[in-house]
This record gives structure tokens, sequence and C-alpha cells, in this order.
């Protein structure tokens, strides 16, 4: 089979500034998620192929695939890599050229999973400027408004791009554009026959500022991970209507959520924690429009458990350290998405699984990079009836919509 426009992205296991870093999770997802999901999004690409040296790579695209709902996911395929490809020494085209003398295609795209903030709608102004005449390969670049100097030894500099005796404003100055690694279009036959990336007629499509940084060293993850939460909240913020539509499970945090996050003890040191009972109203009236609630928390104590047998909940977890892969276990077993349950959470323990379900909230007292990725933040503090105010909100949509 022949399938005739390819994605190609070659993943290796042996990454030393950060160990396995494309499958770290980055928002929720393994890093590697990103660029995937733009590639089998592109209408222009038939297949996408991710190859790897490593069995834990593997293991965890196949499972982003068989939980992805999206239908586009079925265009994904993971392969292997020889050793020789995936060593420190080996270049990108070694391993574009081992690609190519196995498989059949009649164009590829070397997709970098480092750049995360690419989206489908980049590659497919991508293949748009490759079907224009006179084109051979596409690159995607970025404009930088800088000015640039060459220095010698000595400190002796030279201005390359400018006249500093006519600085010129921001506005008025084209400043120049560089690659920025997110992708490379090309055919098979210029791949082979000279054995590049890009070759004859060359032509490029600008991406958006922010795409300039690459994942190389651990300050670029932070820097890009702010950039994504940011892009995420957008369109989150923008679908927080719809969201709330399909929700089938409601979830929460304990400590700060429904309770104050104090410590309290008794004369005979006894815990104390302070509920509110407006929550445990909240749970029911969720329940009786057929959503099942419950606790996830890293706390594991008896009367974490007694209040949420009292309260009825559904489903309590305790003692948990990976709160997104217990809530995807979770889903497993009720067949439901991720984008299907709603959390409130108020710590940076949350922030994995609240970037990855379809409704996430917080609190008033709860950290500041929580507050900036929910799709909403109460006006009562945890333990005063801040759940029941998410649940109100969300009842509240369900209605409206209906």
């Amino acid at each position: 089979m022949n399938d005739r426009t390819i994605a190609f992205i070659p993943v290796r296991g042996g990454s030393k500034s950060i160990p396995l870093k494309n499958i770290k999770p980055m928002c929720g997802k393994p890093l590697v998620y990103w660029t995937v999901a733009a590639a089998c999004g592109c209408d222009k690409i038939d297949k996408v192929y991710v190859a790897t040296d490593s069995d834990k790579i593997r293991a965890t695209l196949l499972e982003i695939q068989k939980a992805e709902t999206n239908i586009a996911f079925e265009k994904l395929e993971v392969i292997g890599r020889s050793t020789e490809s995936a060593s420190d020494t080996a270049s990108t085209e070694f391993a574009m050229l081992e690609f190519a003398e196995n498989y059949d295609f009649d164009h590829i795209v070397l997709i970098q999973a480092t750049s995360p903030l690419l989206t489908a709608d980049d590659l497919n102004r991508g293949f748009a400027r490759y079907e224009e005449a006179d084109t051979d390969s596409v690159l995607s670049v970025v404009r930088q408004k800088r000015f640039n100097w060459a220095v010698e030894e000595d400190g002796t500099a030279q201005a390359l791009n400018y006249d500093y005796f006519h600085r010129p404003r921001r506005q008025e100055f084209d400043g120049y554009c560089v690659e920025n690694g997110a992708f490379y279009i090309t055919s098979k036959t210029r791949l082979q026959e000279t054995g590049n990336r890009i070759s004859g007629r060359i032509k490029a499509v600008e991406m958006s500022e922010d795409t300039f940084y690459e994942i190389d060293e651990p300050s670029d993850w932070q820097i890009i991970e702010k950039m994504l939460e940011r892009r995420l909240h957008m369109v989150r913020t923008g679908n927080v209507q719809d969201n709330i539509k399909t929700i089938k499970l409601f979830l929460t945090d304990c400590d700060g959520c429904l309770t104050d996050s104090g410590m309290y003890y008794s004369e005979n040191g006894d815990e104390i924690k302070k509920f509110s009972a407006l929550d445990g109203l909240g749970f029911r009236l969720m329940r009786e429009h057929g959503i099942p609630c419950g606790i996830i928390t890293g706390e594991d104590r008896k009367l974490v458990a007694r209040r949420a047998e009292k309260m009825k909940l559904d489903i309590l977890k305790m003692g948990v350290n990976d709160k997104l892969s217990v809530v995807q276990e979770i889903c497993r077993e009720r067949d439901i998405t991720l984008q299907e349950v709603a959390y409130v959470g108020d710590d940076v323990n949350d922030k994995e699984l609240m970037a990855a379900v379809g409704f996430s909230a917080s609190v008033p007292g709860a950290m500041k990079e929580v507050k900036e990725i929910a799709d909403y933040v109460t006006t009562r503090p945890g333990g005063s009836g801040a759940v029941r105010e998410v649940i109100e909100y969300i009842l509240n949509n369900l209605e409206e919509s209906k």
C-alpha cells in the first residue's frame, strides 16, 4: 500500500539532558502526544509514523492510541528504528533514509517531537505552500525582530541586518526568519537523491513567535510548558460550555477543596478536619442528574473515608501520588474518556489531571499556577462550599443547554 503523504516523527529513548523526555508529561500528556495529535489532525497526511528504539515509548504511544476517541489517531503507527539510527551521533537524515528504504510513500513531512506548540493548521499551511508551483521543499520558520551583530574574538562588532545610524522602530522592521525545527516537507525522490530533509526550490511557512523554542534543556521545558498551558487555557475557555455538556463523572481533591487545608487537633491529639454540609448536598444533586462523584486524594486518613461514606460517594481513591494515571484507569473501567470528567483541584499535584480532563475548577486559595489552568475558579474558599459552587455551575450550564 502506498500512503501518498506521510509524517515521520523520530523519537529516541536515550535523551541525556532530560531522560525519556519524549514521554515526560507536559500539560497532562506525554510530550510526543502534542506533535502526534497535530500530525493526525492534518488533512493532508495519510499516515503518521513514529519511529522509536524504546519499548517504553512504544507502549506509551500505543496506550495513547487506545485511549483516544478521535478517529484521526487511527493514522498513527509506531515502528522500530535501528540502534545505529538512534545513536547520539546519527543524523536525523540517517533515520529518514533508513525509513525510506522500507516504506512506500510519495511525500514526507519530518516533525520534531520537541515542538509541542505545532498545530494541524501549521501543517496544513505548510502543505498548501508545498503544493504551489516551483516548490520542492518547505520548512517552518519564525520571524525574529532583533538586531544581529557579528563579534570577532577581539570584541570588534559589525551590524549585520540594520543601520545603527538609522535604527528602525520595531513595527517598521521586517526582521529575519529562523528555522524553528518544527517541520520539513519534501518528496521521497528528493530525500533519497540528496540525502537531505530539504533541497531544490525551498519555501517557508511562518509559525507564531512562541514556537521559536525547542526542548533541549530543562529550562526550555519550563518555558514551553507555560506557553502551552496558556494556549490550552484559551482554547478550553472557549469550549467550556461544550465540555460541560459531556460530563459523565465528577471528581475532587480533598484537602483545600472539601476542607480549608487547616490542620486541627483535639486535646487528645486527634486530627480534625472542617468539611462543609453544602458540598454534601451538592454531591447528592449531581448524582440525581446521573453523574457519579468521587474523591481522589493524596491523603490516606480514616476521617476522609468516613466523610466519603456519609456523602455516599461512588469513588474514593486515597494515598494517590499519580492522580492522572488513577483517573485514566477509572475512565477505562467506566468506558468514558478524560474529556468526560470534571475535576476540582488546588495544588501542583493536581495540575496534570486538571490539564487532561474536560472541565477543571479550582479555589481562591489554590496555587497560582493551578488557578491559571482552571476553567473555573470559585468565589467560595475550600471547606466553605467551594465544591458545591462548582457543582451548581455545572448543573446550571447543563440546564441552560437543554
